[in-house]
């Protein structure tokens, strides 16, 4: 897969007339927030604006979004059309989505199907994970299996079956395994660039025009233990 970089370090995954595929970095923020920060989604505009010469206000559609310390797969729509039923896509749950993620403490199965209930606190901007159904929760299910075992940490592949505010993150920390740097869920120190070890690895889906089969694999950080797995 040929991936693009430019002068705004953009590494493009996948690029046609409808859609553009962006690998997210640690600490980009995928649409504007109160921090007032630049968006990843304004960097795309001004990239599609440049590559094509385009007149006015780019169109760019934000199909989902990644948490800030993620990194990987994010989808952005460059026409309505494309939108609109990448949207119901997701929300269907007609696309298949695989991330990584390291963590230090083993799980107790080396592969297993976790069904939690989550519940988001609006407050602090976090998820628990919960056993039984609580009031405003929301079910939650995923796949995870060990893939390689490194020095002191262990490399999962997860399948996501439910899209829920932080799931994984929320998940791995209710069975005692918090994703590598998520000082948030239990992890007991930061990564060096404020990062966790999560990320967006791989999306099949339709493609929403074409109908054509789209596989899309991001690249992992270049860090020693990403490196590892």
């Amino acid at each position: 897969m040929k991936i693009v970089s430019n002068k705004n370090n953009l590494q493009i995954l996948h690029e046609d007339n409808h859609l553009i595929v962006v690998n997210k970095r640690v600490g980009d923020i995928v649409q504007g927030d109160k921090t007032g920060d630049k968006p990843l989604s304004d960097v795309v505009k001004e990239y599609i604006k440049d590559k094509y010469n385009k007149p006015g206000e780019v169109f760019l559609g934000v199909v989902h979004r990644l948490d800030r310390p993620t990194t990987g797969i994010v989808v952005f729509a460059r026409t309505s059309k494309a939108l609109t039923r990448m949207n119901e896509l997701f929300s269907n749950r007609e696309t298949q989505k695989t991330y990584w993620c390291i963590v230090k403490n083993k799980p107790a199965n080396s592969a297993d199907k976790l069904v939690h209930y989550i519940k988001r606190n609006e407050k602090n901007n976090t998820s628990k994970a919960h056993l039984k159904e609580v009031p405003e929760s929301k079910l939650a299910s995923l796949d995870y299996k060990i893939i390689q075992e490194l020095n002191n940490y262990f490399a999962l592949e997860i399948n996501l079956h439910t899209g829920r505010h932080h799931q994984i993150r929320a998940q791995l920390s209710a069975i005692g395994s918090p994703i590598k740097g998520d000082l948030k869920y239990g992890f007991d120190r930061s990564n060096p660039d404020g990062g966790i070890h999560l990320h967006a690895r791989k999306l099949v889906f339709v493609h929403p025009v074409t109908k054509e089969n789209i596989e899309i694999i991001a690249p992992t950080p270049d860090d020693v233990i990403w490196n590892a797995v």
